[in-house]
């Protein structure tokens, strides 16, 4: 059995907008999530949870819970840097110095506890100035602004970041506004999601090329949600419906960056919908130069589906609960998998199996920037959170780590999701997923204080043992 390296990444994940706060401090400009607080679905229903304004407040106590990182042991920290603490609106021509100063404050702290930082570009908070004017729809303006931020960022951090992930979860972006979207509200937008999706890549693309000339030692990757998609039955028709799930769902979002191109399936697909994607010659020659070093990749489960019919009668909450895809394939139960409370499967095999299918379909190093499980954590009297349902979630996927590894996938870090208490975008602050607890509620903003879990101390363990004790 290959054993996991003494240079194994262990840490946890956080994203700008769902842990900082001060959404209008020090020249910090609005984003759609300051806006529109609970993700990309117009029209969902958002009053009983809380905003992004205050969040767990990790802008003014990132010393505090950076101190808590490294008292678990942490060897790395997956976050995101905010684009409008950088750029307000997206559009100046020179950063904000107050937002450059924060994050190299933030790195600086890191650093002096050995812990690697792993940036992620863009994270779910564009602009909202640059929404305004179209977003990601919006090539011409949206290409200059995202690569502007991403030199900036390039420049200012070359000698202290290392790893570097373009944009987080694309593919939840597009599904959300594709397949999610038209189950909600029976409208068919896929032109524009997909169009959206090719301009992410160019963007991406030339984000790749300029980091390589600004710092050759760095590295850079893609962080996309991955679930490997079983079919439910042994059925062709149902196998040939996971090949397009797997397809759509996981695969597009990396093949422009390692084989060159799209798969001619999604190509068919796009002339089967008339989808007329205004796509550039030059900007296919990009893919072909544009190679990422590693694959970042979220996982919280897998995902079954079956043949697609007429009677499309499934119906989802969000990403990880299934969709349709109309003569791709129908999303489907899968009975041998228990759920959390919120209806997402727990597939630790799974997680071994989508690594699997990453190293087989594309050979790079991987890392799980995401992996965790929401609950609603409670806060005894004493002072004391007993979240053995976290521990019991956690420490099923982490056995499974040198099972992969002796697979020969090259697998470098597990960053889980979160290193701290913050705020699902959908759910708000009462579904948890953090090592450490923020004494706060939907709208009750209390002191704010930070409780180690019962989880925090069992993987302060599993780090010190390097994955060997996850009792």
């Amino acid at each position: 059995m290959n054993k996991i390296t003494k240079n194994f990444l262990w840490g946890a994940s956080t994203s700008a907008y769902q842990v900082e706060g001060a959404w209008n401090k020090d020249g910090k400009g609005l984003s759609v999530q300051d806006v529109s607080a609970g993700g990309f679905i117009k029209g969902l229903n958002v009053e009983d949870i809380t905003d992004f304004k205050v969040a767990s407040d990790h802008y003014h106590h990132y010393k505090e819970d950076i101190a808590l990182m490294a008292e678990m042991g942490f060897k790395s920290y997956r976050f995101s840097i905010n684009w409008t603490r950088i750029y307000p609106k997206g559009i100046e021509q020179e950063p904000n110095q107050k937002g450059v100063e924060f994050y190299h404050n933030l790195l600086d702290e890191l650093i002096k506890h050995k812990i690697e930082p792993l940036v992620t570009i863009h994270h779910f908070d564009l602009p909202n100035y640059l929404e305004e004017q179209g977003g990601w729809k919006n090539k011409d303006l949206i290409v200059d602004a995202y690569l502007r931020y991403a030199k900036t960022l390039f420049n200012e951090y070359k000698n202290k970041v290392k790893y570097w992930q373009t944009i987080n979860e694309q593919n939840m972006v597009v599904m959300f506004g594709h397949l999610l979207s038209k189950q909600f509200t029976g409208v068919d937008n896929g032109q524009e999601s997909y169009q959206m999706f090719h301009n992410m890549n160019v963007a991406q693309a030339k984000a790749i090329l300029l980091l390589k000339t600004i710092n050759k030692k760095a590295k850079i990757g893609v962080a996309p949600n991955i679930s490997l998609v079983y079919p439910q039955t042994n059925k062709p028709e149902d196998v040939l419906a996971a090949h397009n799930a797997n397809l759509i769902r996981n695969w597009i979002y990396i093949d422009p960056f390692v084989k060159g191109g799209y798969d001619q399936i999604l190509l068919n697909f796009w002339k089967e919908n008339n989808y007329k994607i205004d796509i550039l010659e030059e900007e296919m020659k990009l893919f072909k130069k544009a190679k990422i070093n590693f694959i970042a990749f979220n996982y919280y489960s897998s995902m079954s589906v079956k043949a697609p019919t007429k009677d499309q009668d499934f119906k989802v909450g969000d990403q990880q609960m299934g969709f349709n895809l109309e003569n791709m394939f129908q999303s489907a139960k899968n009975d041998n998998l228990q759920v959390s409370e919120y209806g997402w499967e727990i597939d630790p095999i799974g997680f071994r199996l989508t690594a699997r299918a990453l190293h087989d379909r594309y050979n790079l190093p991987i890392i799980i920037t995401e992996n965790g499980l929401g609950a609603k954590d409670v806060l005894t009297s004493e002072g004391k959170i007993h979240d053995k349902y976290r521990i019991d979630y956690l420490r099923k996927h982490i056995e499974q780590i040198p099972k992969i590894i002796n697979d020969g996938v090259k697998l470098f870090g597990y960053n889980p999701w979160s290193a701290i208490d913050l705020v699902s975008t959908h759910q708000g602050i009462s579904k948890r997923y953090g090592f450490v607890y923020v004494n706060r509620d939907e709208f009750d903003l209390k002191d704010m204080k930070r409780y180690r879990k019962d989880s925090f101390y069992w993987y302060q363990k599993v780090i010190a043992s390097n994955g060997n004790n996850i009792d």
